[in-house]
């Protein structure tokens, strides 16, 4: 299958995952049926059009209001459906028609669910997080085992072992329980790629949460004693090296570590 037409079709398949996603991101917290209702407007109760349930289209149909009270929905979720698509997008040029594709790309999903989540309620599901272990080792052990490569498959339960250690540390300091436990499931994900992905991703996860805070609290829209989610940084930092862990190391290595003379 060309390239090409792999990463239209991921994309087209991150469009209805966005939409799925929505759901999520807004019963989890609640501890609401993902089946049951069917969509429809938090407002007046009434169900979602099929024609409307088109991610990304349906909303610009609709000009971000309900179809029957106006009520205005939230330009988040066709934002959640396109964002969807291209993060799958990203990963599908990442790693092309392989056996690892489809681990990465829940992986997105995953991250972006618990982001936006934890964006919204300061919280980390056990519902989302501790599953996807189960899946992780499921879709990416037989690939290590078919390829005759078990050392990626060990090197990633060291990483989640290492990850988890050091965010337990951190959590005397106060990180949160969610944190310490979603820090293994990215420590194997990013083992399984290489040391330098690990070493990315952990660094990337606080280099991004101090500019950002920095930035917050320079524009006074935070101050030191308010607590700001760090799960999106932790997830934000773990796609930046499955995408960017090789250059980007190879940069620190060239630079800073042994600088031309």
């Amino acid at each position: 299958m060309p390239q090409t037409l792999l990463i239209g079709i991921v994309a087209l398949l991150g469009l209805a995952v966005g939409s799925f996603l929505n759901v999520v991101i807004h019963r989890v917290p609640r501890d609401e049926s993902l089946v049951r209702p069917g969509s429809h407007c938090p407002e007046c109760g009434n169900p979602v059009r099929a024609r409307h349930n088109v991610p990304v289209l349906g909303w610009l149909v609709l000009r971000g209001r309900c179809a029957d009270c106006g009520t205005r929905i939230s330009a988040r979720y066709p934002l959640v459906e396109a964002g969807t698509a291209v993060l799958f997008a990203a990963v599908a040029a990442r790693f092309g028609w392989s056996w690892e594709l489809p681990a990465y790309l829940y992986l997105a999903a995953v991250a972006i669910a618990l982001a936006m989540i934890d964006l919204d309620v300061m919280r980390l599901p056990n519902k989302i997080v501790l599953p996807s272990y189960g899946v992780a080792v499921a879709l990416l052990a037989p690939v290590s085992l078919a390829a005759g490569s078990p050392g990626d498959l060990l090197r990633g339960a060291l990483a989640a072992v290492l990850l988890y250690l050091v965010y337990r540390v951190l959590a005397i300091w106060g990180m949160g329980g969610g944190d310490v436990k979603l820090a293994p499931l990215l420590g194997f994900y990013l083992g399984w790629l290489g040391w330098n992905a690990v070493t990315v991703g952990a660094f990337a996860a606080f280099l991004l949460g101090g500019l950002v805070g920095g930035v917050l609290l320079a524009l006074k829209l935070v101050s030191r004693k308010t607590r700001v989610p760090f799960g999106p940084y932790m997830l934000a930092g773990a796609f930046l090296a499955v995408f960017a862990a090789a250059p980007l190391a190879d940069w620190y290595t060239t630079t800073v570590l042994l600088p031309s003379a």
